[in-house]
């Protein structure tokens, strides 16, 4: 009997560390591949309490905003998932080799006096940066949202300021 106790212990063991590392390796990737797309969220400060018991103290200041920039010959295109934002709350500025994305997230509750049991979403103001790999050309640039996609279209302009030189 002790032997069993001993050998369902080591087991359980090796399930928790296994665990544990895979929980690890999320966050670890997560942190290295997304870093950035953690995105600060500020709240406004009003002299009046909020609809109930000032609920916005309580939301999460900080969210993901996941992005990508893919490169073609001819373009730049940047992605971002903006859940919950709608297009009239965003504005999207570029400056020299910088996409800036401001925006506001609003809150939405059914009623004033229902009780939250799990808050995960941020609302607020934010500001997300991506560097661009390139120049744009800033004129063309392009932006559409879809289905909680942000998407930035932006022309590259002409060379990308290397050349080659012949040694004499």
């Amino acid at each position: 009997m002790l032997d069993s106790l001993k050998s369902t212990g080591k087991s359980i063991g090796r399930e928790i560390t296994r665990a544990w590392s895979s929980v690890a390796d999320g966050w670890s990737e997560m942190l290295s591949r997304s870093g950035a797309a953690l995105t600060h969220f500020t709240h406004p400060k009003e002299g009046k309490r909020a609809e109930s018991e000032d609920v916005t103290t309580a939301f999460p200041r900080w969210s993901v905003l996941a992005g990508e920039v893919e490169e073609s010959d001819k373009d730049i295109v940047v992605r971002l998932e903006v859940p919950g934002l709608d297009k009239e709350n965003c504005e999207v500025l570029i400056d020299g080799n910088m996409l800036r994305l401001n925006g506001s997230k609003q809150m939405e509750r059914e009623t004033d006096t229902s009780t939250y049991h799990l808050m995960e979403r941020a609302y607020g103001t934010f500001q997300r940066t991506i560097m661009l790999p390139r120049s744009v050309d800033t004129e063309r640039a392009k932006a559409s949202f879809k289905n909680g996609v942000l998407t930035v279209r932006l022309p590259k302009l002409g060379a990308d300021g290397s050349r080659s030189i012949k040694v004499n």
